[in-house]
């Protein structure tokens, strides 16, 4: 909120699959405000000098909002475009979406022994399974039977 208005930037971080008059290209954008900052917290571990990391705070702040919505915090490098910031804090349904699919489609969450051996090769199979079915999905988006 500080940061205020002025230093929000819009962002398109992907192209959606819904169209509609006012976003015929199916662009998922709104604004967004990145600022550095030093999160407090005892459990941070401390530079040899005492201070804190410093670390990004994303902001979402979409038009028409009185402030903002979403909130993300991010150690990556601090000469991060926005856009990068932006793309990688909102690509949280592509990981929740191959989660899923690994427990349904792959047989994940299929697993009954008891060993840690036996559910390391399981996942192990489970995930290269995964890779596969992906592969093949890049590779070829518009094969039959693919939604």
């Amino acid at each position: 909120m500080a940061a205020g208005r002025g230093a929000r930037q819009k962002v398109t971080w992907r192209q959606g699959t819904r169209t509609g008059p006012t976003n015929r290209t199916a662009a998922m954008r709104s604004e967004f405000t990145a600022i550095r900052i030093r999160p407090a917290n005892r459990d941070i571990p401390r530079a040899d000098d005492g201070s804190l990391p410093e670390r990004w705070l994303i902001a979402e702040w979409p038009p028409g909002k009185a402030e903002p919505t979403d909130y993300w915090i991010s150690n990556l490098p601090a000469d991060t475009p926005i856009a990068t910031l932006v793309r990688l804090a909102k690509i949280r349904w592509r990981i929740e979406h191959d989660y899923r699919e690994l427990k349904t489609g792959v047989g994940l969450d299929h697993f009954e022994g008891r060993s840690w051996t036996g559910w390391h090769h399981h996942a192990t199979l489970a995930t290269a399974a995964h890779v596969f079915l992906t592969w093949l999905r890049l590779a070829n988006p518009k094969a039959p039977g693919q939604a």
